[in-house]
């Protein structure tokens, strides 16, 4: 027994009738009958019911007290009318008459309501988020949080791994996002930076002899915010290990996802480890994007031979692929009831998203053979059709969508039209947590922009041919020991096998135009741990906020957030970024400059 409660809110039940108690919590939902007043009271474990008589001294001042305020009541436990009875709740069979009561906190009038869930514009939820938390999806979302890094530091000990904490005032590195700079008191006009991830101490970690690292590591990155990804700051869990190829990371940490899913995921099903492993070129035929979603039935087939065959007469398919573009097929089962505002609904969807439209084509049977209905249909000839529905394992009872463009552009709309048509369709697997790897990532992508070749992933990665090979393969058909692992279409984390060969190191960074001095500048520190005696050693960092926001069934990340930015990187509540004082700004070495509007 405390000051203030005997019990919390979530507690008594039945067993507690007659007994004298003490309650403190936020007045949820007040209910006046008239003679009687009910009050729900609410702390962080549950609500419970309290009720006080209009002859009672004190019911004229709980009557105007403001929802929310803050109480300590005292009073009788008391077994509820079975008409009255709340079966959904942990104390719903009994209430608490109120004796005594004092008012620990007023509230004033609400910005927002608590009791209700109703939705309310962000920028209110974010300018008063300590009482958006109080709601208590939120408040539940938060709490599963705080479960989960706990299960996940009991794995992670269980595993053999020690949780080291790395520097947040740190060097700032060239390759990555834009860093977050911190100015040097005491070393004017120099910076350290924020980390974007505790990538080289983690690395040094292995290199000074520790063989499982991990933590739950802030990270910080100044780009722009989206649904799943924070502006400015995110938490991830920071794993390594030494001696270790990618399949040693990969049984490692499939059953921790595993128990982690099956303990926290709601009794959806979870992908059985091993995982399946997908290759990236394999992922972007299929699929169209390297974070597919496996719970979507549909894959993705390249027709370009059907329509570059004299077998179709579509001019406008034709021309480009002349110029060098593919034509991506969309099969989709099971349409034939769907009505022509379907099929013209996506493709003025398609419009909408800036693609000249998504053409289609449905099938029937007539006169014992299938034959293609829509408005392309008449330039397929019969063999045509034939083929399609070979290649396509289709029927007359579905259809199929098409993609023209050059080859990056197809494949990534048609991507987005998979999950589209999926969506519309309703035919997502919503009753699973469908996992897998992306693996076999290219070292190298070609700049359309630059013109020049350049890192396609983590420049830190051990390329998948030795170094007396490197020199003689052609820069873009060289594979890197990268990995994502992926769940229900988001990327949960990125990983590699990393280069712990100096020289290697320097080879592989040439190839995009850093000179040996170049590297020893920007990587010091880590060329320089390299040096002397490094073991193979690999890891990944798996994003704390995507997962919870899997696990809570939520679109957005700043839905599993304490307290979040918004999408433009201002805190609402604490009003930041904020101008600072002269005398600040002169301490640092500082001048400020107006921007020219």
């Amino acid at each position: 027994m405390t000051k203030f409660r005997t019990h919390n809110c979530s507690e008594l039940t039945e067993k507690d009738v007659g007994k004298n108690i003490k309650l403190s919590g936020w007045l949820h939902r007040k209910r006046d009958h008239g003679n009687l007043l009910f009050i729900d009271l609410r702390d962080h474990f549950g609500i419970t019911q309290c009720v006080i008589e209009n002859k009672d001294k004190n019911f004229k001042i709980l009557e105007k007290l403001k929802p929310e305020s803050v109480v300590l009541i005292q009073g009788n436990v008391a077994k509820r009318s079975p008409d009255t009875q709340n079966k959904e709740l942990k104390t719903g069979m009994i209430e608490i008459k109120i004796q005594e009561f004092e008012i620990l906190s007023s509230a004033k009038e609400l910005p927002m309501p608590v009791f209700g869930e109703q939705d309310y514009p962000e920028d209110i939820r974010l300018k008063y988020r300590f009482i958006d938390l109080r709601r208590n999806e939120m408040h539940e979302n938060i709490r599963l949080r705080s479960e989960v890094l706990s299960f996940l530091r009991t794995e992670m000990v269980k595993n053999n791994f020690l949780e080291f904490q790395t520097p947040i005032l740190t060097a700032s590195s060239p390759e990555g996002a834009r860093d977050f700079l911190v100015p040097s008191r005491v070393h004017p006009g120099k910076f350290y930076a924020l980390p974007q991830a505790p990538q080289q101490f983690k690395q040094m970690i292995m290199i000074s002899g520790f063989d499982r690292y991990f933590q739950i590591a802030p990270c910080f990155r100044d780009e722009d915010g989206r649904a799943d990804r924070s502006p400015g700051e995110h938490y991830q869990l920071d794993i390594e290990m030494s001696f270790v190829e990618q399949e040693d990371i990969f049984k490692v940490v499939e059953p921790i996802f595993y128990n982690l899913f099956s303990k926290f995921g709601k009794g959806k099903e979870i992908s059985k480890h091993p995982f399946p492993r997908i290759t990236y070129k394999e992922s972007l035929e299929k699929y169209g994007t390297d974070k597919p979603d496996l719970r979507n039935p549909i894959q993705i087939i390249d027709v370009t031979k059907i329509f570059k065959s004299d077998e179709t007469k579509l001019k406008i398919f034709k021309q480009i692929i002349e110029k060098k573009g593919i034509v991506k097929a969309i099969p989709v089962k099971n349409t034939s009831s769907k009505p022509r505002s379907f099929f013209d609904n996506m493709n003025n969807w398609a419009i909408s998203e800036g693609a000249s439209g998504l053409a289609y084509i449905t099938f029937e049977k007539s006169k014992g053979k299938i034959v293609g209905k829509g408005p392309i249909s008449k330039f397929f000839s019969e063999k045509a059709i034939s083929e399609l529905l070979k290649i396509c394992s289709i029927t007359e009872k579905d259809s199929v969508f098409f993609v023209c463009n050059k080859i990056s552009e197809a494949i990534k709309f048609s991507g987005i039209a998979r999950q589209k048509i999926a969506e519309e369709l309703n035919i997502i697997d919503k009753t699973k947590f469908a996992f897998c790897w992306i693996v076999d990532y290219p070292m190298y992508s070609y700049d359309e922009k630059e013109k020049k070749i350049d890192f396609s992933h983590n420049p830190f990665s051990m390329p998948q041919i030795g170094i007396k090979d490197f020199d003689k393969t052609d820069p873009l058909k060289i594979l890197a020991h990268q990995y994502d692992l992926v769940c229900n279409g988001y990327e949960l984390s990125s990983g590699a096998i990393r280069n712990h060969i100096p020289e290697y190191l320097f080879k592989v960074f040439s190839k995009v135009g850093y000179s040996k001095n170049m590297v020893e500048e920007n990587f010091s520190g880590m060329i320089k741990a390299l040096s002397y005696g490094a073991p193979p050693h690999g890891g990944m960092a798996p994003g704390i906020d995507r997962i919870v926001m899997l696990l809570a069934d939520q679109k957005n990340i700043r839905e599993v957030t304490l307290f979040p930015l918004t999408q433009n990187a201002q805190d609402l509540l604490m009003d930041a970024p904020s101008e600072v004082s002269e005398k600040q700004l002169k301490e640092l070495n500082i001048k400020t400059t107006q921007k020219k509007t």
